[in-house]
């Protein structure tokens, strides 16, 4: 795991050359392809070093990140083009990374939060930095005010922790010390805010809509998934709150219903796609809050799912409005007469979103589908809406951006880049392909 992490610290050097771009970009798909390789072959832990270490659950995520980072730069070229301080935005990159992989490969309770808390901060400055209206300043401490303080509690939760097990180690965690309620709270509303749950999904949409398409893609991809990670990791030592459970699995899927239908009313694109991001992740806490089998395997694979899909919607919404200047579905819409070739994508990914067959998304909701319904068949009223709301307000997306008069102003219009269908291959070639080998990503426990 060290020798990924020092790879990753030796590119910064490169990012502040003239045209590092393209290397660095390069250089990213080589340690990507070398990470491919170390698939842990056993059930466990393995590349144990130094804090670092990595299992199926923390492989898949660093995958993914790896993934999304990669397309990341390859969709910002604009910024390049530009010359809107590229080598800074690199680096901003280069470091978000070495923050995500340090998450995804602690193996120490207290390590993970620190880089938990720290892949926040570059986030932040992409946002920032790089964002389109000025509101992004309301954004970003948005983004702040929601996750740091939800994370105060856990600090002293994992505190609480050591002084009971004498231990911060993914190890050692069990459900034997004397825990009470509210240290189930603390210790798991942090992650509930980052995935993020209804009525703590505020800082979502905004960020979204305010950040480039890099700042999306990653927030989509990765960020979101960092809570569910969390869920997974922090639960050993909960096990005796099952109970409790009831509560979260019923707020995410009445939640899901009501953000569903938000989603039916939006007129923006990308706060669409960020909706629709807030009503999947409802379906993972809702499936993780099962605790069964079933839902830790099925939340794993939407997650990954749902990170693939929803960044290479960003990345369309992002091609549409670099054409026409807006993200109004009022203004950008009759895209279909105007590049014929871009809607054949938006079909492919749209129809991934609703979970049709052959997606990942399509294994990731049948397993959650069967965890809830088996704790529950009152769950199954929820998960129909849910279900059909999420075909509905994708098919809305879809046809309204796709069909109609296209907006009179519009005095031209290119088809996409040659790096624009790289771009969307990548995201849709692995989420279709997983589908294969399905045990792999399904049943890995």
């Amino acid at each position: 795991m060290l020798s990924f992490l020092f790879s990753f610290i030796f590119l910064i050097p490169l990012c502040f050359l003239g045209s590092g771009w393209w290397l660095v970009h390069s250089l990213f798909f080589l340690i990507s392809f070398f990470f491919f390789f170390a698939f842990p072959c056993f059930m466990g832990w393995s590349s144990l070093g130094y804090m670092f270490g990595c299992d199926y659950l923390s492989y898949g995520l660093i995958l993914l990140s790896f993934w999304i980072c990669v397309l990341m730069i390859l969709a910002s070229e604009a910024i390049l083009r530009s010359f809107y301080y590229p080598d800074l935005f690199l680096f901003f990159v280069v470091l978000l990374i070495i923050f995500l992989f340090c998450t995804f490969g602690s193996v120490s309770l207290f390590s993970f939060y620190l880089f938990f808390e720290s892949s926040l901060i570059p986030t932040v400055f992409i946002i920032l930095g790089w964002g389109y209206q000025p509101e992004r300043l309301q954004a970003g401490i948005y983004l702040l005010f929601y996750t740091l303080l939800a994370s105060l509690p856990m600090l002293v939760g994992i505190f609480y922790v050591f002084n009971s097990l004498l231990s911060v180690s993914f190890f050692m965690l069990t459900g034997a010390g004397p825990f009470g309620g509210f240290f189930y709270f603390c210790m798991i509303f942090a992650f509930l805010v980052s995935m993020p749950m209804f009525m703590v999904h505020l800082w979502l949409p905004s960020a979204h809509v305010e950040a480039p398409v890099s700042g999306s893609m990653i927030l989509a991809g990765v960020l979101l998934k960092l809570g569910g990670y969390g869920l997974l990791r922090v639960f050993p030592i909960l096990v005796s709150f099952f109970n409790f459970g009831v509560v979260w699995i019923s707020v995410s899927l009445v939640g899901g219903v009501l953000v569903s239908l938000i989603c039916m009313r939006q007129t923006d694109l990308k706060s669409l796609i960020a909706y629709s991001s807030v009503a999947h992740m409802g379906i993972v806490i809702g499936g993780i809050m099962t605790l069964s089998y079933w839902g830790v395997c099925g939340s794993f694979t939407l997650m990954i799912a749902h990170g693939l899909c929803s960044s290479g919607l960003f990345c369309l919404a992002n091609i549409s409005y670099e054409r026409m200047g807006s993200r109004s579905l009022l203004i950008s819409r009759g895209l279909l007469s105007l590049m014929p070739s871009m809607a054949f994508w938006w079909f492919m990914l749209s129809a991934c979103n609703m979970a049709a067959p052959p997606s990942l998304n399509l294994l990731g909701e049948i397993g959650l589908l069967n965890s809830l319904v088996s704790w529950s068949w009152v769950s199954m009223l929820f998960l129909v809406f849910l279900s059909f709301f999420s075909a509905a307000y994708t098919l809305y997306l879809f046809s309204y951006s796709q069909h109609g008069v296209y907006y009179s102003g519009v005095y031209s219009c290119s088809l996409g880049y040659l790096r624009e269908f790289l771009l969307l291959f990548l995201h849709w070639f692995p989420l279709n392909l997983f589908i294969v080998s399905g045990d792999i990503v399904m049943f890995w426990l």
